[in-house]
């Protein structure tokens, strides 16, 4: 990858124009969007009308819906907060870190003749500004932010948008498939969500 042509994003609307501009095309760099994603550097005046938190569980906030070629949203987690684990549709999954820390453990997916637990990869602790990336070829994920005291947000790029994603049983392998919500949209909240949400 040339790195001459990445132009650091000074603020969040240079972050989605870039964006919009790398997706019109239909090959897509994983490297490149990362980078560019991990270039800019989180500054909460920016960031903070699409956080919206809940007391019970973390939101998905869409902050732009990338004309159909993919969706940008801020995920506010709570302390103590987490999801499933999860698959992503076959789409590209890009998350950064904006504030706090989150623990990302990764695993395999489950074997239909074996059925049994799931099998941990790997773990890690994302930091803030990093930007981590998962696919399905890579493997499932779960998402949590383990602070007791601190809140975590982060940015979350799925290329293309999906509608619905699959859930795991860590102790038994069987998944459910569950619809995606948004707590807000565009830093408006959607009066209509009263399902449980679980992924990201």
């Amino acid at each position: 990858m040339d790195q001459t042509k990445i132009v650091k994003p000074e603020t969040l609307n240079d972050l989605i124009k870039t964006l919009h501009k790398i997706f019109e095309s239909d090959n897509i760099n994983v490297e490149e969007v990362q980078s560019i994603m991990e270039a800019y550097d989180s500054n909460p005046q920016e960031w903070m009308k699409f956080a919206i938190f809940d007391q019970y569980r973390y939101t998905r906030n869409l902050v732009d819906d990338g004309n159909g070629k993919f969706n940008l949203l801020i995920l506010c987690w709570g302390e103590g907060h987490g999801s499933s684990i999860h698959d992503h549709t076959d789409s590209h999954c890009f998350m950064k870190l904006l504030q706090g820390q989150l623990k990302e453990t990764l695993f395999d997916w489950p074997d239909r003749e074996l059925p049994g637990g799931m099998v941990q990869k790997s773990q890690r602790i994302l930091q803030e500004n990093q930007c981590a990336y998962i696919n399905d070829s890579i493997g499932l994920h779960r998402v949590e932010n383990v602070s007791h005291t601190e809140c975590a947000v982060s940015l979350h790029l799925y290329s293309p948008p999906f509608q619905t994603c699959q859930t795991f049983d860590q102790r038994t392998g069987h998944h459910d498939t569950v619809k995606m919500t948004f707590w807000s949209k565009f830093g408006e909240r959607t009066p209509y969500e009263t399902t449980a949400q679980e992924n990201n």
